[in-house]
């Protein structure tokens, strides 16, 4: 039976999907009947498959969690806020269940008790059953009453820090709530050699006692749920407690100790007004983090399959009849032979075609997660906010999918966040009180572009600027156009924010998001107008597998230019050359004086033919919201490639991306642009020119 759980794993995690989402689109007292039986229908599925495969522990898990569901759709239990909140927790647990029995994961056998305990519970409770609203509210009353305080287990992801997060200041908030027991975990921390000062290796497991209101915890851990993981589960008055003796590194972190003043809170006054909204709302995001592993299979449509197979059979043929071409060849057969080879070309690239089309997946598989993401901070932050979204059915490559994920949420709670007006400040400024987000993905020739729109307040150029020249960034005499400002937000760390829902704080955080797009082979651009709304649009390849590259000459090396870095190709008139002391080339394009970057320079190329500008092409790219003029000998032509990883099989090299095998055999370097824009500002005689006309 082994061979089917491969199969059964996939069907399940799927089916927890479909659990998951409608538990958190059901409302408290409503009842959708397709979407509970929806729901049911893949508990059903999970316990049926678990107990044919032998996994009796998920199957008895599942049993409790679809007798709950059966009482629910058949009317005998009402669907209370309690009883979502359970199930959603259940669910992941059963998720990580699932991960552990692929052996992908550890299970913790305690967590899985105490969930089996809280859903025998609900089951037990008379209040979920139908009554008077009366009735409900006290026995609602009289549970949460039983509640003595809670049990966290809070686990940074390493990159927390860099984001501008501090666990420090959050188990500060947290002591403000109760009395605090933590243990430390630093069981993955490295040798002082690995040591990054800038990850995060120590976990935390928390005991807060007291009365504490589970919003006040998620209220905590609002603003970093993207980069840690976090479990949150109640103590009772029968459960036991810790002691000194079992944790003999376990602090004691009273008011005194840890004394949170407002100035030094990490989130900031504004951010706390969540209070009334429903608790599982807020899982979404973090269930990210806890996910099953990605699968390492895909469903195809079936007529995909099917071209395959036709463009086999095709290529079948075409060998066929070169073959027996080849046999008795002469010279009155080159036409036929010229044909055939092709015929042959034409054939490949429509197989290579079919299978990378086998690849690709709608990108509503990523799309699918920001309903709820909108609904749970519009609600948070007493927003009005209508989420627009259009393209959901265009296909990408499914590792693009898994990995563009991250820095979509982060900008769409950006625009949330810091983008949408308060209602009061919309109709002020003769807005409807409604705000509105779009979320846009189409097809531009061999790219996906992906937009996020919103009709907010948009960027203060002036505010930016000045906390520029304030950190040092800029000069007070550098002339610089609105879009070269708003490039200013992607500094790492760099924002305006006075206070955290200012319309400048939009910057925290963005270098990371273009840092990620970049290593996809992307680039990021931003459009804006004060008090009309921001617009963040992401250029991507549509598959991180084939290329489509220009390739150039330098003397006699080969490189690839990759076609979406490329807005055209020119020869410089000498007439458009500026000398700037101490800085370098640059030359006018239209009204931008872009820099000049001479490959042979970077490289150290020797014998290339374009010692004079004039000798030479100009091939104008852009990388990281900045454009500049790489001179290079010559364009021999336009190739899709095959990519091969450099660091893989080489080692990491700055200014490269990738390589590729050439039709001769030969190896051609793909050119990583931000890495050369990057790698020319590091050395004086090289620096990169930052002006405009």
């Amino acid at each position: 039976m082994s061979q089917f759980h491969q199969v059964f794993f996939e069907e399940s995690f799927e089916g927890l999907e479909v659990m998951e989402s409608g538990l958190l689109n059901m409302d408290p007292g409503e009842v959708d009947a397709e979407q509970i039986n929806a729901i049911f229908r893949a508990a059903h599925s999970i316990k049926g498959g678990s107990g044919t495969f032998g996994f009796s522990d998920i199957a008895a898990f599942t049993h409790i969690m679809e007798t709950l569901l059966d009482e629910m759709r058949d009317g005998r239990r009402l669907v209370t806020d309690r009883a979502l909140e359970v199930l959603l927790r259940s669910v992941d647990v059963l998720r990580e269940m699932l991960t552990a029995a692929s052996g992908k994961g550890d299970l913790d056998e305690e967590s899985v008790k105490a969930q089996m305990q809280e859903l025998e519970a609900v089951l037990n409770d008379h209040v979920g059953e139908p009554a008077s609203g009366s009735d409900i509210d006290a026995g609602s009353n009289a549970t949460l009453h039983e509640v003595i305080g809670w049990h966290l287990v809070f686990r940074p992801l390493p990159r927390m820090m860099q984001t501008g997060n501090d666990p420090l200041r959050i188990l500060r908030e947290l002591a403000s709530l109760g009395d605090m027991e933590v243990e430390c975990d630093v069981s993955l921390l490295p040798g002082f050699a690995q040591f990054d000062p800038e990850e995060c290796y120590l976990s935390w497991n928390i005991h807060l006692n007291g009365g504490v209101d589970r919003v006040q915890i998620d209220e905590v851990f609002d603003w970093v749920e993207d980069d840690c993981d976090l479990a949150v589960m109640p103590l009772h008055a029968d459960a036991p407690e810790l002691s000194e003796a079992d944790n003999p590194t376990k602090k004691i972190i009273g008011d005194s100790a840890l004394n949170v003043t407002e100035a030094e809170e990490p989130y900031g006054p504004d951010r706390r007004k969540s209070g009334d909204r429903r608790k599982g709302d807020r899982r979404v995001e973090q269930r990210r983090a806890s996910a099953a592993p990605p699968s390492n299979s895909i469903r195809v449509d079936i007529t995909k399959i099917d071209t395959l197979i036709n463009m086999v059979g095709e290529l079948v043929i075409t060998q066929s009849m070169l073959s027996m071409l080849g046999e008795n060849f002469h010279i009155g057969q080159v036409d036929r032979l010229q044909e055939g080879l092709a015929q042959l070309e034409r054939h490949t690239r429509e197989m290579q075609e079919s299978v990378m089309q086998i690849r690709m997946l709608p990108i509503s598989f990523t799309f699918s997660r920001f309903p709820r993401l909108v609904h749970d901070l519009s609600t948070q932050l007493g927003k009005k906010i209508e989420l627009r979204m259009s393209g959901e059915n265009t296909e990408v490559d499914k590792t693009v999918i898994e990995k563009i994920g991250d820095p979509l949420v982060h900008l769409v709670r950006n625009s949330l966040d810091h983008g949408i007006e308060m209602p009061d400040q919309r109709i002020a400024a003769g807005k409807p009180e409604t705000g509105v987000v779009e979320l846009n993905a189409f097809h531009n020739g061999g790219s996906i572009v992906i937009e996020i729109r919103d009709d907010g307040r948009g960027l203060d150029a002036d505010r930016i600027r000045r906390k520029a020249i304030e950190k040092g960034l800029i000069e007070e005499s550098d002339k610089m156009s609105d879009q070269q400002i708003y490039e200013l937000i992607f500094q790492a760390g760099f924002s305006t924010a006075d206070k955290v829902n200012d319309v400048s704080g939009r910057g925290v955080g963005m270098d990371v998001v273009r840092r990620n797009i970049n290593e996809l082979g992307g680039n990021i651009e931003i459009e804006s107008e004060l008090g009309r709304g921001s617009a963040i649009i992401i250029r991507l390849p549509l598959t991180l597998a084939i290329l489509d590259g220009q390739i150039i000459s330098v003397g006699d090396e080969i490189y690839i230019v990759p076609l979406i870095s490329i807005i055209e190709s020119l020869q410089v008139h000498p007439d458009s050359i500026n000398l700037v002391a101490g800085r370098g080339e640059a030359f006018k394009l239209r009204d931008e004086y872009l820099p000049i970057v001479r490959l042979h320079e970077v490289f150290g190329i020797e014998g290339y033919r374009a010692q004079d500008l004039k000798d030479g092409l100009l091939v104008v790219v852009e990388g990281d919201g900045r454009r500049c003029g790489i001179l290079v000998d010559d364009l021999i032509g336009q190739q899709q490639v095959v990519i091969k990883s450099l660091e893989a099989n080489y080692g990491r090299v700055e200014g490269v991306s990738g390589a590729t095998i050439l039709g001769d055999g030969s190896v051609a370097l793909i050119l990583d642009i931000p890495g050369i824009m990057r790698l020319t500002n590091q050395s004086p005689e090289l620096q990169l020119v930052k002006r405009t006309a």
